[in-house]
């Protein structure tokens, strides 16, 4: 029987992860409600290996009435975000609680970031080779694209901008990641990530 690397570390690091930072987790949870009604909890169906759905989870960072309306955040000071929001999304804090989707085996630490199935639709045959393993938590692409709220902010057509240009450079990086990974590679992934977010 092949030992899956890859899994023991994701569930590992995961398990630890939440329980280091459960205080947190907690406080984030209370700053929510208290500063908007609604769930402390978002999700939003993504598309994951082999193109099948599965339910991301985040932290709420936007006023329930308005979450919806649009698939794209343009720039950290869209009025659908909360004053809480803003800082979550400012230190990516809202990604936290997809430990839990790493834990149930729906996602990897590292791993192409799920997409929403409307672009995942305009992905070409070989394009959609990045959905042969797990989405992750972070990527080549997050760490480029760290500051992609504010890209699409100065875009003059935003949604145009992220199909024709963000979503290509993407899969470029996330191809490099299929092609070619292992837990030395991951470990740099997520100090970058993590640099990245203190220097953001």
């Amino acid at each position: 029987m092949k030992i899956d690397k890859k899994r023991i570390f994701d569930v590992l690091f995961a398990s630890l992860c939440l329980i280091l930072f459960s205080p947190l987790l907690i406080l984030i949870a209370v700053l929510i409600k208290l500063d908007s009604r609604g769930p402390v909890i978002f999700k939003q169906i993504r598309v994951g290996r082999n193109m099948r759905d599965f339910h991301l989870i985040k932290f709420r960072t936007m006023k329930v009435a308005q979450s919806n309306n649009s698939l794209l955040t343009i720039g950290n000071r869209d009025n659908r975000i909360t004053k809480v929001g803003y800082w979550l999304r400012k230190y990516k804090l809202d990604e936290l609680p997809q430990l839990l989707n790493v834990l149930k085996g729906q996602m990897s630490l590292v791993g192409p970031r799920p997409e929403v199935r409307k672009y995942v639709n305009m992905y070409s045959e070989e394009q959609r080779y990045v959905l042969s393993i797990k989405p992750g938590i972070t990527d080549w692409a997050s760490v480029e694209f760290c500051n992609e709220n504010e890209l699409l902010q100065h875009a003059e057509d935003p949604e145009n901008y992220y199909i024709e240009r963000i979503i290509p450079a993407k899969i470029k990086q996330n191809m490099r990641y299929v092609k070619q990974h292992d837990i030395i590679t991951d470990f740099k992934i997520i100090w970058l990530t993590l640099n990245r977010i203190v220097i953001n």
